[in-house]
Formats: C-alpha cells, structure tokens, sequence
C-alpha cells in the first residue's frame, strides 16, 4: 500500500477533530463561565476554572484566588468551588469546611443560601442558550432578509448558456405568473408550483427603468444547496453547488423532481448525472430513510439522499435590526429545543429510530463536514450543540445541573438538603444513567 494514499483520509480526520475540539471548548467554556461568573456575582468563591481534563498545561491565578487552567485533554471542563470535594461539586471536603469561619464558609456551595446555590448551577445552561441566541441572531443579522421587491443579487454558475437574467435586474413575474411579495410564503409557494418544470424560462424583469423579457433558471433548480453530514450524498463526496442534470437517465429541471424521484426509490440506488464547475460527474448513491421534524411537532420517515435546495439566483436582502435579529434567534433556539425534545420523546415510545441520538464519533463527524461547508455552517452548528448541551444538562439527572436542581428543590421544600448517604447513593445512580446514555450513543455511532 502507497502511504501516501492515506495522508488525505488522515488530514481530514485531523480537520474533523480539530473542528470538534474547537466546537466542544467554545461551547464548555460560554457553560463553565456562566457557573463562575454568577457564583462569584452571588458571593461563591471558585478556587480552579479549567478548560479540559488532566495533566495542566497551563494555569495561572487571579487576583480573586482562582486559578485557571488549560488541562491536555480537552473534552471538557471544570468550576471547583471553594468546600467542593471534587470538580463534579458531588460532595463537600467536610475537613476543609470544618475550618472555615462563617465568613468564609458563607463563600462555598454548601455555605451560601438557597437561591445563590440554585442560580450559580442554572447559569451554565443559561449561558449556553445566550450564546445560542447570540450566534443565531448574528448569523441572521448578517444574512439579513430578502428585500422587497425581489430583486437579483448575483447568479451561481449554472450549466445553462442562454441564460439572459442579470444582477440588478427587479423580478416582476415568471413565464406570465405575477410575483407576489416574497414574504408572504404561501402565495410565493403556490406560485412556484404553477410554473412548468423547464429548465429556462421567460422572466419578466424591470431593467434601467425599462420592462423587459429575459430568459433565467427554474426559481429552484436541483442544485446542492446544503448537504447534510452523514448522508449518502455526502458520503459519495457531492459538493455545494453541484447541479443535478439527471436522475437514471431522466432530465431534471426542479429540485422538487430528484425528491419525487428520491420519496419513489424505497431506497434503491440511484444514478445521477452531475454538473461541477463544467465538468460531467456520475454519482451513485442509494437513498436512506431519515425521521425528519413535522410542524405540528411529529416526525415523518422519508427516504432521502441528503442534499437540500435553495434559489438559482442570490436575491438582494436587507438587513435585520438588532431587535429582529435577537427575536430570529430566540426562535431558532427554542425550535432546536422543540425538535430535540420531540425526537427524545418519539425515541422513547418507539416511533422513530434510536439511532437518531448521535454520540461522540458522530458530533465529530458532523463537527467536521459542517466546517467544511464554510465558516457560517461551523458556527450555526455551534450554537445547535450548544443548545443541546444547555438542554441536556437540564435534565434531572444526579450529576448534571438539573439534579443539583433537582436536590434544591427538595431542600426548598423539605427545609433541609439530603443526607451526605443519600446524595451519594444519587450520584452513583446519576453517573451509571449518564455512562450508560453515553455508551448507547457510542454504539449507535458504530452500528448505525
């Protein structure tokens, strides 16, 4: 074997890490500042803050006694409160504490009152949904929306040279159907299916002032506009951009024919001629059934190949206020919860595939096609996980947020917090339910 035919697959498996790492440490340290910020805010002092696990790279100490560290492993992270036994804050070093004056027992996790205690452990999963909600709305800001009217930005290359449309040009309607305002999404919809399925058609467009006849794309031809990780499409190595000329020998001219074809299949491979940048590409693939989110919050199991479609041309946008952008992505946010909580739940009861829930292999592999996509696609992707980890850490599962949630709660009605004993015997239940969850996941990676 020539080695050197292995340094391709080798530095793409150095790029999915390094993108998985980058995500993962952006991500644990937004939830780990949140836990040391409002600690501190609340009178709770924190004696390490570490990014990864192990040995320590690099530390240093602040002038309010913290010391911060960088650990080899970076899987990870870490606040240690003061009285703290261990980085989990699963117990308290009773030795320690018993030494401590009121004062400064008062400056630990065990010493500080209820509500200090309960807002210093939801601030983790607080911090990982603003930053969600910051990602979400910058990227939308920057994207901004389609200005009205309708008016051509730019054009991708496409493999079609009679093609007369222009950036610039003001869309006034398509093979005689009027354009109705582009925001009013239904309408917008029943117009684009009254059109033929023709590759070229007459678009009337407004030009230096002047009416005018031009020939331009299908409004959604089968170009690749995403391409989703793990997907057969990606898997045979189609790109953003390529155009689909034919399916098995058939011409197509709209993205809504390779999913006809593709819904069709029951899964039997498929043969597509392809366009790349003046090349003639032939593909094969076979589609796979995916449970894809419903809006009335179901799931409906589709075969797809794993590509999705977008306009032939780039319209003008105008761009969002910062009021519009944050309120855009307070809703990508909670969509990402909705959908996960609905993919969980139809899990449980059977509905949908276990091998939905992805572990460690499979956030890296994901972690590493979206940076290959482009700098937009990391980072929307990173504020998607970082909602997943927000939720995740909310569950009432001894260990994470939610239990020592859970445990305050029981102690705001109880009066008193549970017994050293009880806590332990929750926390090795808490840890067995977590490793189990982690190695499920692991072996759907394998075998899914």
């Amino acid at each position: 074997m020539d080695i050197s035919s292995l340094l391709p697959q080798f530095g793409s498996l150095l790029e999915m890490i390094a993108a998985f790492v980058v995500a993962l440490s952006v991500i644990v340290a937004v939830h780990e500042y949140g836990h040391y910020i409002v600690g501190r805010w609340c009178g709770i002092k924190a004696d390490v803050f570490s990014l990864g696990f192990g040995p320590v790279l690099l530390s240093r100490v602040d002038r309010h006694g913290t010391r911060w560290q960088l650990a080899a492993l970076p899987f990870g992270g870490y606040v240690k409160f003061r009285g703290d036994a261990d980085p989990a804050s699963a117990g308290k070093d009773g030795a320690a504490i018993s030494e401590l004056s009121p004062s400064e027992l008062r400056q630990t996790m065990h010493g500080a009152p209820l509500w200090a205690r309960a807002a210093t452990v939801l601030a983790g999963p607080v911090f990982n949904f603003i930053l969600s909600i910051l990602i979400f709305g910058a990227v939308l800001m920057v994207q901004g929306r389609v200005a009205e009217p309708l008016t051509i930005s730019a054009l991708p290359p496409l493999p079609y040279e009679e093609l007369t449309l222009e950036p610039g040009d003001q869309v006034l309607a398509i093979d005689g159907q009027e354009l109705p305002a582009f925001s009013e999404r239904e309408a917008f919809r029943d117009m684009l299916d009254a059109l033929p399925h023709e590759r070229v058609l007459p678009y009337a467009v407004l030009r230096a002032g002047e009416e005018t006849i031009v020939r331009g794309p299908y409004p959604i031809p089968p170009r690749v506009a995403q391409l989703s990780p793990k997907s057969a499409a990606y898997e045979i190595d189609m790109e953003v951009g390529d155009m689909i000329l034919a399916v098995n020998g058939r011409e197509i001219a709209a993205f809504d024919e390779i999913k006809e074809i593709v819904e069709a299949s029951e899964g039997a491979p498929l043969q597509l001629e392809v366009w790349r940048e003046g090349e003639i590409l032939e593909f094969v693939l076979a589609p796979r059934r995916v449970d894809e989110p419903q809006p009335d919050g179901g799931f409906k199991t589709e075969w797809r190949i794993g590509i999705a479609g977008g306009y032939a041309f780039e319209p003008a946008t105008a761009t969002l206020g910062p009021v519009q952008a944050a309120g855009a992505g307070v809703t990508a946010m909670t969509g990402v919860i909705t959908n996960s909580l609905s993919g969980l739940y139809h899990m449980v009861t059977g509905a949908i595939s276990s091998c939905n829930m992805s572990g460690p292999i499979g956030i890296a592999q994901v972690s590493g096609a979206m940076a290959s996509q482009g700098v937009d696609s990391f980072i929307w992707f990173i504020a998607v996980l970082s909602t997943a980890v927000g939720l995740l850490n909310l569950f009432p599962i001894p260990v994470l947020d939610g239990g020592h949630l859970m445990f305050y709660g029981y102690e705001a009605v109880r009066g008193k917090p549970p017994s050293d004993g009880a806590l332990r015997v929750f926390m090795s239940i808490g840890l067995t339910l977590i490793l189990a969850l982690m190695g499920f996941a692991l072996l759907n990676d394998v075998l899914c």
